[in-house]
């Protein structure tokens, strides 16, 4: 199975030209209106708008159709009963805005009606016949966002719930809430944030799984955890997390721990840690990450687990979450390509491959693709050229409009108008310790990958030489998350037409980052799973996830099962060489911080 050629080849990139002076003027002018526009390209927005407004404008029939529903929806919310507050009107539940039953007390739920009216009516209006796909679900999406700047819930007036508290607190929760407001705009140290930020230090309460760095390059460290059982599986499993977010997402607190959950059960993991890019960086490109992260990381595992006499290399499993596994399943294709890659020399065969929310066909990549077409990444490209590098900050505002409701509106409503500080967790903490990417490689990511899709079509290019996800053949596990809006999981399940290998594939409950880091007694967690054989029949993910078998709790130990039956024996750990510790973990590059 190989999936066909595109129409138009993708381009080797090329290191960037030097700019003339208009060409710097341009960009000087875009990176620095660029604040205002969140880091979106102002152009993209407006060709939408216009693409929305002139359609709209020639089509009286669909003009008296929004007309009607419009009617329809304004009749709906006047006529909205009051209630009790003991059952939900329509689907509001959905949103945890206006769960509390203070909102089904009138005025308030004309409110809310009028509102969710509002966003159903944004829904149907977004479309108008001749305009393009992606311009529809802009439109939709930035709809959306305005409408969840006006929402009742957001101001004094008109949420009960904090009306409500305001009485009763006597205004002291109010002024509390005006003082936090006062602070962060004024950049203003807050006493309450503070002590909160010391309750995750990397390496003292996170990151704190016992391991040693055993090697480190410009790009990577690589840390191998110190075996927590007397016998271990002697295939070690190498873990790629994406170089957008810090490693320990997978090693947070020892209760939610991956990594310590996998040594716990007999596995001898090692875990990149990428290096936070500086200026100085912003010509590493995507082989660049491939070749020092992926292939030099097997070749030391490689020389840490010879092969036993008499027989071959000791193989190794790879697993690899969301960019990373996208650049695994890079690598993998790389290695399985006939004739290997040019620097293949000394690297050990791949077991198996696990890609945790990882797409590797960019067709439907939800939610993200809004914020990706050729001005944006123009307009991307001018931001970071200057810097070198594109700052977390920046990447963290894109991720903030995808999670505006929970990470924006709801967050605010609670601080300001209520004076109750977000309580931090490890995860919460880990998301604020941002990172960075080199401009050339973050400008072919998004043009290969999202823009081009060319991993899927086998246009891909390691080495010069396009790779191909149908040489894979080794067995492959899959996870998806069902509120995933970075991986969808119908994008993430695209893998099984794109090659025959044998796929199992879990869909999990909660989002891209609680979905994967859902351990064992984790209340609230269940799974989907089911297996498809090598050279299986192939099905739709809407198939599959009527027939896949639903399971109560983690998803975890039906990985470590599935890890265990494509490993040999355990037997007593190998004992790290003398003079291979380059220092204890969680080593030097994840403490790296740079203020953007």
């Amino acid at each position: 199975m190989r999936p066909l050629e595109p129409a138009v080849p993708v381009v080797p990139p090329q290191p960037q030209a030097e700019e003339t002076p208009t060409q710097r003027l341009d960009r000087l002018l875009h990176a620095s209106t660029a604040p205002l526009f969140a880091s979106l390209s102002p152009v993209a927005l407006a060709l939408a708008a216009a693409d929305w407004a002139w359609h709209l404008g020639v089509s009286p029939g669909r003009q008296m159709e929004l007309a009607a529903l419009a009617a329809n929806l304004t009749t709906q919310t006047l006529l909205a009963p009051a209630g009790d507050g003991s059952t939900p009107s329509g689907h509001v539940d959905d949103d945890p805005r206006f769960r509390d039953e203070a909102w089904a007390a009138w005025p308030f739920n004309l409110l809310r009606t009028g509102f969710r009216n509002a966003e159903a009516f944004w829904r149907e209006a977004a479309w108008v016949g001749g305009m393009t796909e992606h311009h529809v679900e802009m439109t939709r999406f930035f709809a959306k966002q305005w409408l969840g700047v006006m929402g009742p819930a957001n101001w004094l007036p008109t949420n009960p719930v904090v009306l409500h508290d305001a009485v009763e607190s006597g205004g002291a929760h109010l002024l509390h809430g005006a003082m936090n407001l006062v602070r962060d705009v004024a950049g203003l140290p807050d006493p309450e944030v503070e002590a909160q930020a010391q309750r995750f230090r990397v390496g003292q309460d996170v990151a704190v799984t016992p391991g040693e760095v055993v090697m480190r390059n410009p790009l990577v460290e690589l840390i191998r955890y110190t075996p927590q059982t007397d016998r271990v599986h002697p295939e070690p499993l190498l873990i790629v997390p994406s170089w957008i977010m810090k490693y320990y997402i997978l090693d947070l607190s020892p209760s939610n721990s991956m990594v310590r959950y996998l040594v716990a059960q007999g596995h001898t993991v090692y875990m990149l840690s990428w290096r936070n890019p500086e200026a100085k960086d912003h010509d590493l490109t995507m082989d660049d990450y491939l070749r020092l992260g992926v292939l030099e990381a097997l070749r030391a595992i490689g020389r840490l687990h010879p092969a036993a006499r008499g027989r071959p290399a000791t193989p190794v499993h790879a697993m690899g979450y969301c960019l990373g596994g996208t650049l695994l399943a890079i690598a993998a294709a790389a290695i399985a390509r006939h004739g290997g890659i040019a620097d293949g020399a000394g690297l050990p065969p791949l077991l198996s491959l696990t890609l945790l929310a990882a797409q590797t066909d960019f067709s439907e990549p939800g939610e993200l693709g809004l914020f990706i077409d050729e001005s944006q990444l123009g307009y991307l490209d001018e931001i970071t050229r200057g810097q070198g590098y594109l700052s977390g900050h920046q990447m963290a505002g894109s991720f903030q409009f995808l999670h505006s409701r929970d990470l924006v509106w709801t967050r605010r409503m609670r601080e300001y108008l209520m004076g109750e500080r977000e309580q931090r967790s490890d995860l919460m903490a880990w998301n604020a310790d941002t990172t960075r990417m080199p401009a050339r490689m973050h400008h072919e990511y998004l043009t290969a990958l999202y823009l081009h899709n060319a991993l899927a079509t086998s246009s891909y290019r390691v080495d010069g030489r396009p790779v191909s996800l149908a040489d894979l053949r080794l067995p492959i596990f899959m996870v998806g998350t069902e509120r995933d809006h970075i991986s969808p999981w119908p994008s993430v399940y695209k893998l099984h037409h794109l090659c025959d290998a044998e796929i199992s594939f879990a869909l999990a409950s909660g989002g891209h980052n609680a979905g994967i880091v859902a351990e064992p007694g984790h209340a609230g967690r269940s799974y989907r799973l089911s297996t498809r054989p090598a050279h299986g029949r192939w099905m739709s993910a809407t198939q599959w996830a009527v027939q896949a078998q639903r399971h109560e709790g983690s998803w975890w130990p039906a990985w470590h099962n599935w890890l265990a039956e494509r490993s040999s024996a355990p037997k007593r750990p190998p004992a790290l060489p003398a003079g291979a510790s380059l220092g204890p973990a969680p080593g030097n590059y994840v403490l790296q911080r740079y203020a953007d």
